[in-house]
């Protein structure tokens, strides 16, 4: 109960000071935006081309997790899962909010849970991910990047959502391992306490799904 309560409050917290920080009607924003949509990256900076680009990996990698998740749930993944894509933590958390804590996998496996089991999706997306923190570090403009922050609400926020989805991880993960027998506390906390590539090594190596439970 307390860890719900508690990702109420981030839920409705974000909410509020997105709206009171808002609209992202600045001068440039949509077209901005745009840009970053449509991979026309030659005026935008690096480093936010990055972050926008990782708002997407991320989806993916709790995606690994939801899906899985919700043969024991009351509730699809499928609406939190396509939300995030483009709101972030606030799509996500709705579906960490109203699922049951359950340790169990029943059935066969389908074809998607398969590509989302195996450990070929997480090297991908790991991949991917060492890409453009590349491209962000080597071709990126930190000066400008932290002028953005400050600067820009559309900046600011998507930053920020990039930190909380990250930090909301932990409260579908230990029924993820759970399931895939392991009990170690310390792969819990090293997972959860480095972000984005704590999740991304845990996609890489951990144990299979079995294809039911006895």
């Amino acid at each position: 109960m307390g860890s719900k309560i508690t990702l109420w409050l981030i839920w409705l917290i974000f909410v509020a000071y997105t709206l009171l920080l808002s609209p992202l009607e600045q001068p440039g924003t949509l077209t901005t935006i745009e840009k970053l949509i449509k991979l026309d990256w030659s005026e935008i900076n690096p480093i936010l081309a990055t972050i926008f680009s990782l708002m997407g990996v991320w989806p993916m990698i709790y995606a690994s997790l939801l899906f899985v998740d919700e043969r024991s749930q009351d509730i699809s993944a499928w609406p939190s899962f396509l939300t995030s894509n483009g709101s972030g933590v606030i799509g996500m958390l709705p579906y960490l909010i109203l699922r049951r804590p359950n340790q169990t996998f029943s059935g066969e496996k389908d074809l998607w849970i398969r590509i989302l089991d195996s450990r070929v999706y997480g090297i991908l997306l790991t991949l991917t991910t060492v890409g453009l923190f590349a491209y962000a570090i080597f071709a990126g403009d930190w000066g400008d990047y932290l002028h953005q922050f400050h600067a820009s609400r559309f900046v600011h926020l998507i930053s920020l959502d990039f930190c909380l989805m990250s930090a909301v991880f932990p409260a579908i993960l230990g029924d993820d391992m759970a399931r895939r027998g392991l009990q170690d506390s310390r792969i819990f906390w090293g997972v959860s306490l480095i972000p984005l590539f704590g999740a991304l090594a845990y996609l890489c190596f951990r144990p299979h799904l079995p294809d039911s439970e006895a």
